[in-house]
């Protein structure tokens, strides 16, 4: 550990000298080096070296070797990485504008909500003057994709067969099934698959591709398909001090590779999840599709946890209604966008 802060303290030294040759940028990730989130913050360090031509390389330390996924922000800001992934959800204050993309605003296309999600971060003055003062700038999005639920006993069929029922979640989504009467049990998604196979759980909140990567499969009768939202607000964040020390070319090739990240994963993403599907329907399990009449009822109780968000929003100094508002557009622009043009690695 003391060789890579210093590694990385020595780099931010050396930007602050003007010295322009190749430098290696330090990348602090909590999560394993496997899955499609993986390649795609992988691909984000090749397009970065391939745009700067070579001058701009990343060491990325997986599986939370500079630090652990709840100290991200600190260790960014402080610079023990020059640059890594942050979750919002572990800093709902600090990073409350990022956490709009976490909000249950029917929307559960996972290259749509990223597409939102960048050009909102890239394009307000607001959120990157809020980021500032955290020394962060933002450079690129991920997403867990569309959230569903998966069920040991009795599926979800309708809001009415919530009630009653164990469940794990997480966010807004989770408080929403809380208003329907679910016993939430506070669990790691990596842990549910002990939580399902020993009844300390019913259900659990989950992403078709976790699911699968997770082998839940074994352990669940029901997957309830939700079309109501995804977490997204984890994503690529940069000390400031090191990133106003880079030049301009170095910047723009950071920046140009993470405005690619959303096509990226969100082709690995995409494809993951549907093979997860086939993968639990041939594992026996039932996949439903909650009917629409049923969802508007999960939209209409989660309103109130946007509207919660909106105060969280202007009690830091933003202006929570203006951004929801262009949110909401960006989501209507990209869905737009996929329903005329497709996916962009489906445009030949």
């Amino acid at each position: 550990m003391k060789r890579l802060l210093g590694g990385a303290v020595m780099g931010l030294g050396m930007f602050a000298a003007g010295i322009s040759q190749a430098q290696t940028l330090f990348v602090g990730e909590a999560g394993p080096n496997r899955g499609a989130r993986a390649a795609a913050l992988q691909g984000f360090a090749d397009t970065a070296a391939e745009v700067s031509g070579g001058s701009v390389t990343m060491d990325i330390q997986w599986g939370g070797a500079l630090f652990k996924a709840n100290a991200a922000l600190a260790g960014i800001a402080d610079g023990v990485a020059d640059l890594g992934t942050i979750i919002a959800v572990y800093f709902p204050k600090e990073m409350v504008a990022y956490g709009i993309a976490d909000l249950p605003l029917e929307n559960p296309d996972a290259w749509v909500g990223m597409k939102a999600t960048d050009e909102l971060m890239r394009t307000d003055a607001s959120i990157q003057a809020n980021l500032a003062d955290m020394n962060l700038v933002y450079i690129g999005t991920f997403t867990t994709s569309a959230v569903h639920i998966a069920c040991k006993g009795g599926a979800i069929r309708s809001v009415e067969d919530i009630a009653g029922k164990k469940v794990r979640g997480v966010g807004a989504y989770g408080n929403t099934f809380k208003e329907f009467g679910a016993n939430m049990v506070p669990m790691s998604i990596y842990d549910a698959y002990q939580g399902l196979d020993t009844g300390l759980l019913d259900c659990s909140q989950g992403y078709s591709y976790a699911i699968a990567a997770l082998k839940q499969q074994e352990v669940i009768d029901s997957y309830t398909l939700l079309n109501w939202g995804q977490v997204g607000a984890l994503g690529i964040f940069m000390n400031k001090d090191a990133y106003d020390a880079l030049d301009a070319s170095a910047q723009e090739a950071l920046l140009t590779a993470g405005a690619e990240v959303p096509d990226l994963l969100g082709e690995l993403i995409t494809a993951d999840n549907e093979k997860a599907v086939q993968t639990m329907k041939d594992a026996g399990v039932e996949v439903i599709e909650l009917a629409a009449e049923e969802r508007s009822k999960l939209v209409e109780k989660g309103n109130v946890f946007i509207g919660e968000w909106v105060e969280k929003a202007n009690a830091v100094g933003l202006d929570g209604e203006a951004l929801l508002e262009t949110y909401r557009g960006l989501i209507d622009k990209y869905t737009e966008e996929r329903d005329t043009k497709g996916y962009p690695w489906l445009r030949g």
